[in-house]
């Protein structure tokens, strides 16, 4: 788990601001940050803000633009604002604004006091909306949502006025005012800015400002049955928090000349809108309408599924925020889109684990081993190293025994020329105990080998044979009589496919759902070590890979481990082949 320590490296206030060093390699962003602190725009502030909206649970995109937000601030000695654009309440639920409170934080991050929504701002938004009518820059329309569109035109067909554009400043007033009241249904009037039908941008051509929804709000209740559209929220909540950049995703690029209209017309504080490409991952389903979809058809077991990319789900898995961090660090931040390999994001995994996740060792499918020449009733306590990584994680003592548990992959009663592990007449280490010999092989009726027995060499303890020979292989074991009975949950990929997008036609992205994306191992073997685990501890389990307990060990009252990442690491072999 991370120390407070790094908990307060990460947080976003009271930075000394970028080193000399991070200067010269500054992102697009920051260069511009860097810029207008140097000229004094902004009175030399730096203040930013994550703004998601409260309609499902936060994925691995979301943390780069959560990194980002945050990590400028903390770099230049600035702010950022957390603040929830709270817009539709007929998508938005109490439980998404907790869970992303808690994703934000778990990351890292503290926003302090400066914790918002945009209901908070609705009575300003309507006094604006008021302003804009009253300048003849917004009316009330009666099309429909469909005469709306086909008004709007194309890239190559100019848009024609809707029939209720001209309507006087005082009939605006009445109907909007009318509206607000309540005395309109859903759909049946909307307030639109008044801009250009004919101009190029097609978010210029009159934008939808408010619409009618009588829906009852997660936090105002039914206090509004109309509500802002997101690209008149948004500028208004950047410029009512003084926000010096606002920090935007790709697609939200022409809707710039809109959110710059607005601030211009209400003759509001304005900020600068800068956008980036977000994060696309190989294999990996990154929109929150389809991930609800795997929720809500029981793809998956709920938002924390390890298999989701959510950050509940990464949380569950094993993930931890530094290894997160890092990879939004590593991937960087440019203006076009691309797509990074989920590799690179299980390499950075990897990197962190390695440094911080102690050792303990464990077996998936137990094959008992008898050492006959092993004092029956006999236990020793060996010393095992907790992180080779980390000499200040010490050791602990692991039981030995006559009895033990290997892996039945470690045992081949005739094995291939290349296999170095258990095999009759064959010697190998135990790992931190004994350098062991197979004599004898026992099956069931079925000719199932059910137990191997062994001879051992007590001169061999915890290290090499005094007389030099070799072995060459090391196994994990565990103790027959003290270790713990757990479960053991496998899990890969959602999607078979790198694009999860390619399907035939006719098909969805559920085509090409993994079925073998999770696998659930009874029956394994741990260190007693593991007794007092806490939900989400994270482990290496020797040889395994990199595990953590599952949250239901605490509701179950048994232990129960998720695969988090196995040990390979392929983008550290692509780029040690690319040099």
């Amino acid at each position: 788990m991370e120390s407070p320590e790094s908990r307060k490296n990460a947080s976003n206030d009271g930075s000394e601001g970028p080193d000399k060093a991070s200067t010269e390699r500054l992102d697009f962003i920051r260069t511009i940050v860097a810029e207008d602190n140097r000229t004094g725009k902004w009175d030399s502030r730096v203040h930013t803000r994550f703004p998601p909206e409260p309609n499902g649970y936060l994925h691995i995109g979301h943390a780069k633009s959560i990194c980002l937000n945050f990590g400028i601030a903390a770099e230049f000695g600035g702010k950022c604002n957390l603040r929830f654009d709270d817009t539709n309440p007929s998508k938005e639920e109490q439980e998404y604004v907790d869970s992303i409170i808690e994703d934000v934080r778990w990351l890292g991050w503290d926003w302090k006091d400066r914790l918002y929504f945009a209901s908070d701002y609705f009575q300003q938004m309507h006094d604006y909306a008021v302003q804009l009518i009253k300048a003849g820059k917004a009316y009330v329309c009666d099309l429909t949502a469909e005469e709306t569109r086909q008004y709007r035109g194309t890239l190559t067909r100019p848009g024609k006025d809707s029939p209720y554009r001209n309507r006087s400043v005082e009939e605006n007033l009445d109907l909007f005012e009318r509206m607000r009241k309540g005395e309109f249904p859903d759909g049946s009037r909307t307030l639109r800015a008044k801009i250009d039908m004919a101009h190029a941008n097609l978010n210029m051509r009159d934008p939808v400002m408010y619409r009618i929804l009588h829906e009852s709000h997660h936090r105002t209740g039914d206090a509004w049955c109309i509500y802002p559209m997101y690209d008149w929220a948004h500028g208004i909540e950047d410029s009512i928090e003084r926000i010096t950049h606002s920090i935007c995703t790709l697609e939200f690029e022409n809707h710039r000349p809109l959110y710059d209209w607005f601030l211009d017309a209400l003759g509001a504080y304005h900020p600068q809108q800068i956008e980036f490409a977000r994060l696309n991952l190989t294999y990996t389903v990154m929109s929150k309408r389809k991930l609800l979809r795997l929720v809500q058809d029981k793809h998956v077991s709920g938002w924390d599924d390890p298999r989701m990319p959510t950050l509940c789900g990464l949380r569950r898995r094993g993930y931890s925020p530094a290894a997160i961090r890092n990879f939004c660090k590593v991937i960087g931040v440019n203006k076009f889109n691309s797509t990074v390999d989920i590799a690179l994001l299980e390499h950075c995994l990897r990197e962190d684990l390695n440094r911080t996740a102690p050792r303990v060792m464990a077996v998936l499918k137990p094959l008992k081993l008898i050492i006959d020449n092993y004092p029956e009733g006999q236990i020793e306590e060996l010393d095992a190293i907790n992180n080779p990584e980390d000499a200040s994680a010490g050791t602990r003592k692991v039981p030995f025994g006559r009895k033990l548990y290997i892996e039945q992959e470690d045992f081949m009663e005739e094995p291939p020329k290349k296999f170095f592990r258990l095999a009759p007449g064959r010697e190998v280490r135990l790992r931190y105990a004994y350098f062991v010999t197979c004599t004898d092989v026992v099956k069931d009726p079925a000719g199932n080998v059910v137990e191997i027995h062994c001879t051992y060499d007590p001169a061999t303890r915890g290290g090499d044979a005094p007389d030099g020979r070799k072995v060459k292989s090391t196994l994990h074991w565990v103790s027959a009589a003290r270790s713990l009975p757990a479960e053991v949950r496998l899990y890969d990929g959602l999607s078979t496919k790198e694009n999860p997008e390619d399907t035939e036609e006719g098909q969805d992205f559920t085509a090409n759902l993994n079925p073998e994306s999770l696998q659930v191992i009874t029956g394994c073997r741990v260190e007693p070590a593991l007794a007092d685990t806490k939900p989400l501890d994270r482990f290496q389990f020797e040889r395994l890979g990199y595990f953590c307990t599952d949250p239901d060990t605490q509701t179950e009252g048994r232990l129960i481990f998720n695969r988090t990442v196995g040990l390979r690491d392929t983008w550290a072999k692509i780029q040690q082949s690319q040099k």
